[in-house]
Order: C-alpha cells, then sequence, then structure tokens
C-alpha cells in the first residue's frame, strides 16, 4: 500500500510560536498558532485537519461500500467535528453525513453507514475516541 507523509515545524514559545504545517504531496500548507488552536482566532490546527482526514476517509469507505453493495452513490457529504477538551485531549469527533444514493432504503443506508464508522482507515487509528454518526438519506 502506500505512505503519506507530512511536516510541521513549530517556532517558539507554546503562546507566542507559531508552526507551519505542509502536506508531502504540496497540496496543502497552513500556519497555526496557539490562538488558531485554542482560541477562535482565524487559522488552522491539528483538530481540524483530523476532521478533514475523518471526513474524507469516511466518505470514501462509505462510498465503496455502498458500491459493493450494488449502489451507485450520487453524492456524499460529511462534516466531522472534533472536540479538543481540557487535557488537550481529543475527546470525540461527531460525524454527520448526508448521501443521495438511488435505489437504497434508509435501513440498509444505516448499515452501510454504521459500517463505514466502524471501519474506515482513520475511524480505525482514532479508536480511542467516541465517534458518533449521523447519518441522512436525501429523500428519506
Amino acid at each position: 500500500m502506500t505512505i503519506r507523509t507530512a511536516t510541521s515545524v513549530w517556532q517558539g514559545t507554546l503562546r507566542e510560536g507559531s508552526g507551519q504545517f505542509k502536506a508531502g504531496s504540496g497540496a496543502f500548507e497552513g500556519r497555526y498558532t496557539y490562538a488558531t488552536r485554542f482560541e477562535d482566532a482565524p487559522g488552522t490546527n491539528p483538530e481540524e485537519l483530523i476532521g478533514a482526514a475523518h471526513s474524507g476517509c469516511y466518505s470514501m469507505f462509505l462510498a465503496a461500500l455502498l458500491t459493493k453493495a450494488g449502489f451507485t452513490p450520487k453524492s456524499i457529504s460529511t462534516t466531522a467535528r472534533v472536540h479538543l477538551e481540557a487535557g488537550p485531549t481529543i475527546t470525540k469527533i461527531e460525524l454527520n453525513t448526508e448521501a443521495e444514493v438511488p435505489g437504497l432504503d434508509n435501513a440498509a443506508f444505516q448499515e452501510h453507514a454504521a459500517a463505514a464508522k466502524a471501519n474506515c482507515p482513520v475511524s480505525k487509528a482514532l479508536a480511542s475516541v467516541e465517534i458518533v454518526l449521523s447519518a441522512h438519506l436525501a429523500g428519506a
């Protein structure tokens, strides 16, 4: 399989310093600071990147499961809300997904959605974190 890389560099103290993330592919670069992580300052942070990775992985895995079951998803939209609590510790990730899948009933969709939550690689990597799923089938 593949190995993906990312790099980060932090300079300075925790509160006054800043860092830079960079995806190995060059597709993403971003700065982060104490304020972007623990306050509401504009910018990115590690938790936002985990949310992007988790929502993307989940959507792809759900598409794979649906396709394997004989359904062709028109769209799958997933939002991940990553909760950072005191510690600091990531305590919960809320996945909210909506999919448009012609010919699929809601009961079968819920089964596939739950299987994707349990088995997407990022969910497995985050097994120590509570993951809550809210899955909606468009038109159901």
